[in-house]
Formats: structure tokens, sequence, C-alpha cells
């Protein structure tokens, strides 16, 4: 990379930690077909603590975990274990129990209905079961507070077995249906999804540094959750998913370094080759890319916890679909990504995009709530910007 862009990176970061407001710390890393060529730290790993941010800290990565469940199914699906478009309940059955909400009656207790239509696999791909979440959405956040539905950040099988917000298919709406798609995969492999996660995802792209229980080494290099207050403040936060968990939640739950998702992103930007071995086959690949939300788009995010989410948009104004399971931005996105690149974010400020047409792809890593945190998005949108000024240049030259 040029030392134009490692400049420009390395000011974007150096400006997010000590702006007012800042961000406690970052880490960000830019990798092509081959190897990365871009990665740069800053700030520190807790506030309250000494230890400066270093580009091998560990993080919680939030829906960041999506992308790798995703390919999971995938695998399956190759394998001819599993079928996209059957009822996903003749794999996990508890979730043909699910029954549509259509309010709540006098005493406050929800109205079900049974779905016209079971959920697939697909639809659980593409967010368009019905599944939402808590902070997210009123009527979740209402069946948590008065009905103890429990967060998902619990990782418990109850916390699973919301209703749902409409016909399965309907529309799009961001929700749990990738912790779903990891209870499927369960189901047909018979392992944990963490043990799925290590065989036939981790090993074959040399990942070391990812699970969702952390070791005592992963923990030595943990970088700390931080409240973003009205004022612009930050609060380190005691905020840590389960440490034994009941379910391997497939939508959230790991941790890791920026390095290792690297490695996962370089996958994909080579039709499914991984460094040790092949992860995906490549028609899968160019088949998992595409658009499967048909006319239906991906809309903004309604931030309804304000400790936990604000209102929140990519590319405001800009067409979004889904692919298996990314977003697709369908226009050039004003910081330069091409139309038709992947991506997506994690709930404590962490973003990544996938751009195979140029075999590019980086990652942003913070640990703020609540999620669309201004300082870092605007620091990321700065970064990727700063990343296609850079290659355009040198296209031009």
């Amino acid at each position: 990379m040029s030392t134009n862009f490692s400049a420009a990176a390395d000011a974007v970061l150096g400006d997010v930690v000590t702006s007012t407001p800042c961000v406690p710390g970052v880490v960000a890393m830019v990798t092509d077909r081959h190897r990365t060529i871009y990665q740069g730290a800053a700030g520190k790993r807790r506030l309250d603590r000494p230890e400066d941010m270093t580009t091998d800290s560990i993080f919680a990565i939030f829906s960041t975990t999506k992308a790798i469940t995703g390919t999971a199914v995938l695998q399956l699906v190759e394998q001819g274990k599993l079928d996209l478009d059957a009822p996903a309940k003749r794999y996990a059955p508890d979730i043909g129990k699910l029954q549509v909400i259509e309010g709540f009656d006098a005493a406050g207790d929800p109205i079900l209905r049974a779905p016209k239509r079971d959920i697939t696999t697909r639809m659980l791909m593409t967010h368009t079961a019905g599944l939402s979440y808590d902070f997210i959405n009123h009527t979740y956040n209402r069946l948590a507070q008065e009905q103890g539905q429990p967060s998902v950040i619990t990782a418990s099988k109850a916390c699973l077995m919301t209703p749902l917000l409409f016909d399965p298919g309907e529309r799009w709406d961001y929700g749990t249906n990738l912790d779903w798609c990891g209870q499927i995969v369960e189901a047909v492999t018979g392992y944990r999804l963490g043990d799925v996660f290590k065989a036939r995802i981790f090993e074959p792209l040399g990942i070391k540094d990812m699970a969702f229980e952390l070791t005592e080494a992963m923990r030595g290099r943990l970088a700390g959750i931080h409240a973003r207050g009205a004022d612009g403040s930050l609060t380190p936060m005691d905020f840590e998913l389960p440490a034994q968990p009941e379910v391997h939640m497939g939508g959230h739950g790991l941790y890791g370094t920026v390095g290792d998702y690297m490695r996962f992103i370089r996958m994909w930007l080579n039709d499914g080759e991984g460094e040790y071995g092949r992860v995906l086959k490549a028609e899968t690949v160019q088949m998992a890319e595409k658009n499967h939300l048909g006319d239906k788009k991906v809309t903004a995010i309604t931030g309804v916890i304000p400790w936990l989410c604000n209102d929140a948009e990519f590319f405001p104004g800009q067409s979004k679909s889904w692919a298996l399971s990314f977003m697709i931005n369908d226009e050039e996105a004003p910081t330069g990504r091409p139309a038709g690149a992947l991506g997506w974010a994690g709930l404590a400020n962490l973003f990544y995009w996938i751009d195979r047409q140029n075999g590019f792809g980086g990652f942003w890593a913070t640990q703020i709530l609540p999620f669309g945190d201004p300082t870092s998005f605007i620091g990321y949108m700065s970064f990727e910007t700063a990343f296609y000024r850079s290659l355009a240049q040198r296209m031009a030259s």
C-alpha cells in the first residue's frame, strides 16, 4: 500500500483518540487478497488502565460474528446437508414454535397467532424471518420490560424464543436470525458452534485468537467496553458476555483480533480459499455475494434502548440489499466503496467491508456503546475514504 495511505490512516487513528469527543482506543486494518497491507492501533485498551491498544488486542466483535456463522451454513449447503429453502424447523424444531405477535391485549399480554408460512434458513440468512432485537424494536423491548423476555446478551436458549413481528419472508428486519442459524449448524453437525468454527473455518484460515469463550491469554489482551455519555464523555464498563454461554450465539458471541478477521475477509476475497485450505467453493462464494433480498431493501436501524443503540444507517439515501450474510451497497458509496461490495458492523462500533471487485477489505474496531457512535463511525468512514482515495490515485498514475 502507498505510504500516502499509511500516513493518512495513521492520522485518522491518531485524531479519533485525541479529539473531543474521542474514542478510547482503536485498531484498524486493510488487506488485499494476499496479506494485511495496513495495520494500526491508537489509544488505550481501557481508559482507566495504562495498557496501550495494540494490533493484537482482543475485541468483543458482536455482529461481525454473523458472517462467520453464515459461512458455516454455506458449508453445510455445499455438503448437501442443509436445504436453504426447507422449513428451518426440520433442523431446529424450536423455531417452529415461534408465533407472530399482533399487539398486546388490555391486560398487557401479547396477542399471538400462527405464522402464514414456515421460516426457512434462507430467510434467517437474509433477516426476513420476522425476528428483531429489544434494543431496536419497541415491541421486543416491551416484552423484555413487562414479560421478562431475556436479552440476547444472556446467551440463553430462552432469549431466542421471541415472537415474530410479521409473517416470515415479508420484509427485512434485523435481529436474531443468525443466532438461529447457529442452532441449525449445531443440529446438523452434532457439535457446538465454536467447535464447528474451529475445525471448519478457523484452522483452514490460520485463525488462532477467536472464540466464544475467552482464554486467559486472550483475556490478558482484552479491550474494555466504554459507555458514551450524553456529554460525550467515556466511562469504562464491566461488560462481558457470559464466560460459559449456554448457547454459542452465532449472531454476536465471538471474541477475536482484527488480524484474525483479516484472514476471514481474505478468504472471501479469494473465492473461498484460505491460507491453509479451502473453506468454501468458488461457486458458493459467487452465489452468496449476490442480492438474496429480491426487491426488498435494507432499512435504517432505530435505537430503542439509548445506552445500547443510536438511530443508525449506512449510506443514508442509498439503496442497500442483503447477501448470504452481508449488507450490499447497491450504489457506489460516498467513501469510494464500489457498488456490489459487502460489509456490516458490530454493536460496540466495529465496522468492516469486503470489496471483491478490487480485491481489498478493511476492519475498524472500537469498544463503545451505544452503536452508531458518531466519533467512531465518522472515524471509520474517514479511514475507508482515505483508502479509496489512495487506490484511485494509484490506479490513475
